[in-house]
């Protein structure tokens, strides 16, 4: 059995509405070419944070991560939430091409692998392109346990690099595919 603690029951509800307001007022205040809307977008187990909004188009995520390459908005709020709320003892990720997320430190992606410890798997191969997208690929053969991850630094990078994984960089599905068939035989 799994038992599940919120964000809300971690942080308290008052410590969360001060975060997410704060984080409100700086996207309100950072400049950058758009905006389009849902700029947190909360879960179970952390919020996410998209200075651009999640609301915008495909062109505009596009447009929104060169911009980020250069002008580093996400890693600039990143440094100004960690000096602005260093009790809240929070863990930050950027992922993916126009958000970050934010948890309790210890529930990033590496939290998976307390379950798994209790199984007799030999290994856990840890499979990721250098692309934004995550692409998740779960297969059990001989005891082992294969997962996608994102490119360096973003949200799955601490899965990728854990002492309890053997990570891979792969370049697509297919890449992926052909390196465990290579490695373990047909699929």
């Amino acid at each position: 059995m799994c038992l599940l603690k919120s964000i809300v029951e971690h942080f308290g509800e008052e410590n969360l509405q001060k975060f997410i307001n704060y984080c409100l007022i700086y996207i309100a205040n950072v400049n950058i070419p758009v905006k389009r809307g849902t700029f947190i977008e909360f879960r179970n187990g952390m919020i996410n944070i998209s200075p651009i909004g999640r609301n915008c188009s495909y062109k505009e995520r596009l447009e929104f991560h060169e911009y980020d390459k250069v002008h580093r908005i996400r890693e600039a709020m990143i440094t100004d939430l960690q000096h602005k709320f260093p009790e809240m003892d929070m863990q930050f990720s950027i992922g993916g091409q126009i958000s970050f997320d934010c948890f309790p430190v210890g529930w990033d992606k590496t939290f998976c692998l307390r379950h798994l410890q209790k199984h007799d798997f030999r290994f856990i191969h840890f499979y990721g392109d250098k692309s934004e997208e995550v692409l998740v690929y779960s297969f059990f053969l001989n005891k082992t346990f294969y997962v996608s991850r994102e490119e360096q630094g973003g949200n799955d990078h601490e899965l990728f690099c854990s002492k309890k994984t053997i990570g891979h960089a792969v370049t697509s599905p297919e890449h992926t595919a052909a390196l465990v068939e290579k490695q373990f035989g047909p699929l």
